[in-house]
């Protein structure tokens, strides 16, 4: 659906006027997915609440899913966004352009991540027993196993809703990969 309306703080409702104050506080915008979030009164909320639950693995670490399952979704928007975070958490270019493979060949334990949450979200959340294998084999345990499944769901939820509305990205862009697909 293109030109998908995003809201501005005065369309949404007083709780996601809360929410769109402290986002601006906190980044400076509001990005366009958020606020496309706020078309419903209780998803921006239980979307950043999902998205900011303690976990069991670290940040480059969610970065890691986070980008291969993006790639694995061909969600633009949140490559964008992923690829301007995983150099914030020190990816350099790249390393970047591996983990949105899949793989990470500059780290054996986040390479066993990577390919886990790829082939998790390209297998519909049935990867391989081997990929399971090298994953606690690289040093991961079931918590961090567990961990990882949810965060391929929470960043599907985002790669999808960017999927139905195709708002704009005020990211800058990612890099095209050659040769890869989904």
């Amino acid at each position: 659906m293109a030109n998908f309306p995003i809201p501005t703080r005065e369309d949404v409702s007083a709780p996601n006027q809360t929410i769109f104050d402290t986002l601006t506080k906190q980044l400076g915008f509001v990005p366009n997915l958020y606020a496309t979030y706020a078309h419903s009164d209780n998803a921006l909320g239980n979307y950043l609440a999902l998205s900011g639950a303690k976990t069991s693995l670290s940040t480059k670490e969610k970065e890691v899913v986070n980008l291969a399952v993006s790639q694995a979704n061909e969600c633009a928007y949140c490559l964008a966004a992923h690829t301007a975070i995983g150099k914030m958490n020190g990816f350099s270019e790249e390393q970047i352009l591996e983990l949105r493979e899949g793989r990470a060949s500059f780290d054996a334990k986040l390479d066993a991540l990577a390919r886990f949450a790829r082939q998790t979200t390209l297998r519909r959340g049935k990867p391989s027993q081997d990929i399971i294998d090298a994953l606690l084999a690289a040093g991961y345990n079931r918590e961090n196993l567990v961990d990882a499944v949810v965060l391929i769901g929470e960043k599907t939820i985002s790669n999808y809703l960017h999927g139905v509305t195709q708002v704009d990205i005020d990211f800058p862009a990612a890099v095209e990969l050659e040769g890869v697909t989904a």
